[in-house]
């Protein structure tokens, strides 16, 4: 019954997700060939609408498939939906950007990666990119290429300052893996070693915009699950942490982005974020064993702040 509902509900993620993308169609063209500001801004309003239905519409179906799952869900309070906001988050599955996309629907604006500038050729999938305004960077390898390419992605940022903007950042850059951290000979219990290029890239380029980065730790006390076990309905427990986190002025700008002394002190922040995340992901993991119970199926009421956030979504 449980590959069957898999089947089911991916069939109906690939409908809706289809669906999305061709409804992005009409305003992305409108938005590409009519250089009329209020036009533009007429479309990107269309557009953000159509992110958020479909956002919703996936938020509807993780609830359906497990309703009895747990959602421990802290650190929302607060949070603008018309306001500015740098994301960065650890990274085990790809499971993590629906999380992701439920816990912050309607509290902060959709979120938004940096993007490799060929994807945007992409059929389709590229154009949407392009007309939600997903940030295009090229990867620049030397300091004078990095400090070209900074400047171009300032410049494409600048619509930024008057479109509320979430800029999502996994830090690790793939998904964390036992085998992954062997590889990496990674210090920490639970994560890879951050790499801090997009961190970089976004501060540079948009930092005096951001409110906050909110620092994001997201653990799976059941084990972590792939998109399949979703989809059937397998996902019975999520614990997420959000923590607003004030960015020091002096990472911020494009002026020293590329100097020796800039990434070190970037380094140095991010690496003492990361050791906190590792420690509070070790309590996270031990409060849930400790309070799971001898419970085989994971199916706990929800707590009054998964409540709260369950409605929400």
């Amino acid at each position: 019954m449980q590959a069957l509902r898999g089947v089911i509900t991916g069939f109906a993620v690939s409908l809706n997700t289809l669906v999305f993308s061709l409804s992005l169609v009409p305003p992305a063209l409108v938005k590409l060939l009519v250089p009329v500001p209020a036009v533009r801004r007429l479309a990107s309003r269309a557009l953000a609408a159509l992110a958020s239905a479909w956002v919703a519409v996936n938020n509807g179906w993780i609830a359906a498939v497990r309703p009895s799952a747990r959602w421990d869900v802290q650190g929302l309070e607060g949070l603008d939906p018309r306001g500015w906001y740098l994301v960065a988050s650890n990274h085990q599955t790809w499971v993590d950007i629906l999380v992701l996309q439920r816990i912050f629907h309607g509290r902060i604006p959709f979120l938004k990666f940096f993007l490799k500038r060929e994807l945007i050729y992409v059929p389709v999938i590229g154009l949407a990119w392009w007309a939600l305004d997903f940030p295009f960077m090229s990867r620049g390898k030397t300091k004078g290429a990095l400090q070209k390419d900074l400047e171009t992605t300032r410049r494409a940022c600048e619509k930024f300052k008057q479109i509320p903007t979430s800029v999502m950042n996994f830090v690790e850059g793939t998904r964390a893996t036992p085998e992954k951290r062997a590889l990496d000979k990674s210090t920490y219990r639970h994560l890879l070693k951050p790499k801090i290029g997009g961190l970089s890239v976004a501060l540079a380029t948009m930092g005096e915009q951001f409110q906050a980065m909110l620092d994001v730790t997201i653990v799976y006390p059941r084990g972590v699950p792939t998109f399949w076990d979703l989809l059937c309905g397998r996902l019975d427990a999520v614990i997420v942490r959000v923590q607003p986190r004030a960015i020091p002025v002096d990472l911020v700008g494009v002026e020293h982005a590329s100097e020796r002394a800039h990434v070190v002190k970037l380094g140095r922040w991010v690496e003492q974020i990361w050791k906190d995340k590792d420690r509070l992901i070790d309590e996270l993991l031990a409060g849930a064993n400790g309070s799971a119970g001898g419970s085989s199926s994971g199916a706990g009421a929800p707590s009054e702040t998964a409540a709260r956030e369950t409605h929400a979504a």
